[in-house]
């Protein structure tokens, strides 16, 4: 990983669009910096699109894509993208999944859920569970005691035996079923909402995130950048940034968006 400081210049002047992560990309100890907001603010005057790529549920993703100064949200670790045009005051959602699949799988996601609680003492159902529309997700440190590497090892096993997808983020260990993530979504959403064909301009395009469920995109994106605390997780990634900034959370975004608004002039 490189210094922030080698971002090329024709990278920000030519930049189509900007993707992040929230928890621990975005917010900072839980929380979302008045700062981390401005520099998404900042972002969008200046032209370029901001899109939150989150593991965070669609009750959220509703809030963010209406409120927020972003183009859209893809959630659930890419379960959807949620679009609000405020012009037609009409929020635009794309699932993977049917709405009938959404609610078979649900049942067997209810039932694994009581599975993991009962194997993994300490684990518990994330507190934005009522609001997920396709995936569960187990809290192994946000509203609970943080649970060791083992157990948080442990979970992800019976995610996998019960046939699932499964990733760790800061926080959370998610699951669904389908073979969709982060990447695929975002690759939807670049073409439906953007009008970009992301294979094409995946060069101009900036992710920035933070943990082991962001392995896809840093994978895919030459540009992406990680905020400090993705060095907590060297060693447990498939991929990572190719920039890293020298603050952690909220502090280190703030960092990488005011070093693309500097290199834009």
């Amino acid at each position: 990983m490189q210094p922030l400081e080698h971002l090329p210049t024709h990278l920000a002047q030519n930049l189509k669009a900007l993707l992040t992560d929230i928890d621990d990309t975005l917010t900072l100890e839980g929380r979302l910096p008045a700062s981390a907001y401005m520099a998404l603010e900042r972002l969008s005057e200046a032209g370029i699109p901001v899109v939150p790529i989150t593991g965070r549920p669609a009750g959220w993703c509703d809030l963010i894509a209406r409120l927020w100064p972003v183009a859209g949200v893809v959630g659930e670790n890419g379960a959807f993208y949620f679009a609000y045009d405020h012009a037609k005051r009409r929020m635009q959602r794309r699932f993977m999944a049917s709405e009938s699949e959404r609610s078979s799988n649900r049942i067997r996601l209810n039932a694994l859920a009581a599975h993991i609680l009962e194997q993994v003492p300490g684990a518990a159902l994330s507190s934005d569970q009522p609001y997920r529309e396709s995936d569960l997700a187990i809290d192994f440190c946000e509203d609970v005691p943080a649970l060791p590497k083992a157990a948080v090892q442990r979970i992800l096993e019976l995610f996998g035996q019960a046939g699932t997808t499964a990733k760790v983020s800061s926080i959370h260990v998610n699951g669904w079923f389908g073979d969709f993530d982060k990447l695929s979504m975002t690759e939807v959403f670049v073409r439906e909402v953007l009008g970009l064909d992301l294979a094409a301009a995946r060069e101009q395009i900036v992710f920035c995130g933070d943990s082991p469920n962001d392995a896809p995109m840093f994978g895919y994106f030459p540009h992406a950048c990680g905020v400090a605390n993705v060095q907590d997780f060297v060693g447990q990634m498939s991929a990572l940034p190719t920039y890293v900034s020298s603050e952690r959370g909220g502090a280190g975004f703030v960092q990488i968006a005011e070093h693309i608004l500097k290199l834009r002039g």
